[in-house]
């Protein structure tokens, strides 16, 4: 009777820390998320005002060139140096959003090396082992307008869907994320079905999701979010006219159950 009580003890004693050890894995996450978050907030807030200090430097050496008689050359490296930091922000602020969709973990080498080689196999597929993110361009994908995925793309997202089979993958699931240019809805036909970019984005994202399901991941490993037009990697052109750049869908591999 002791053993057994020592047994249950031991096995409770056990569950317990057990509990205690997951609760606490799970506060450090969310304290890590939310400093993750304030360091992209600040980032953003620092970007807006790059770009709204190079907006008036490029403004200031166009009057200087057109009026005065002066040497420009210091401010033409100073409007150079200031679009350098603001591509290096943004390419930060996108690595640092991609890893709280990723949840931080790396990828193992050999499921890398075999998205390099994937996306080395299309001009519609890029891979950035930083991030562990595969992004395939929407206007390859996708007609104007449209979620109906192009045939091209089925067979792409085929291969990348044999690479998520593998074993080296097994450990993982997905997150498909959709993205669109500034361009705003304005076929009636089309705003029937896609209300908003950020409809569109998202209806794109489920699209792609359907395909892989089709070519044998199984539905509880894939999520779909959409972003519409709200994480630009580029700026895009005055007046709403887009960037083909910010028309993507980005796929993350991520730990299984995060």
């Amino acid at each position: 009777m002791r053993a057994i009580k020592i047994t249950f003890i031991l096995a409770f004693s056990a569950i317990l820390f057990s509990g205690c050890s997951s609760e606490n894995k799970y506060k450090d996450a969310k304290l890590r998320n939310r400093s993750q978050l304030q360091r992209i907030d600040d980032l953003e807030s620092q970007y807006n005002v790059a770009k709204l200090q190079l907006a008036q430097t490029k403004k200031q050496l166009a009057e200087a060139e057109e009026v005065y008689d002066v040497d420009t050359e210091a401010m033409k490296k100073k409007a150079e140096a200031m679009e350098a930091d603001i591509q290096a922000k943004t390419l930060l602020i996108g690595k640092m959003q991609a890893e709280l969709i990723r949840g931080g973990s790396a990828l193992p080498p050999e499921l890398a090396s075999e998205l390099e080689k994937f996306a080395a196999q299309s001009d519609m597929i890029t891979f950035d082992e930083s991030s562990g993110m595969v992004k395939f361009k929407s206007d390859l994908l996708f007609k104007k307008g449209s979620d109906v995925v192009a045939s091209d793309a089925v067979s792409a997202l085929g291969k990348f869907c044999t690479i998520v089979n593998s074993k080296a993958a097994s450990g993982f699931d997905v997150v498909v994320a959709g993205h669109t240019d500034d361009v705003p809805i304005r076929k009636p036909d089309t705003r029937a079905l896609h209300p908003t970019n950020w409809h569109l984005s998202a209806h794109r994202a489920i699209s792609v999701g359907a395909v892989m399901e089709k070519n044998g991941i199984a539905p509880k490993r894939i999520s779909v979010k959409g972003f519409g037009q709200y994480r630009p990697v580029e700026d895009n052109a005055p007046g709403r006219r887009g960037n083909s750049k910010n028309r993507r869908v980005e796929i993350y591999l991520v730990p299984a159950g995060a």
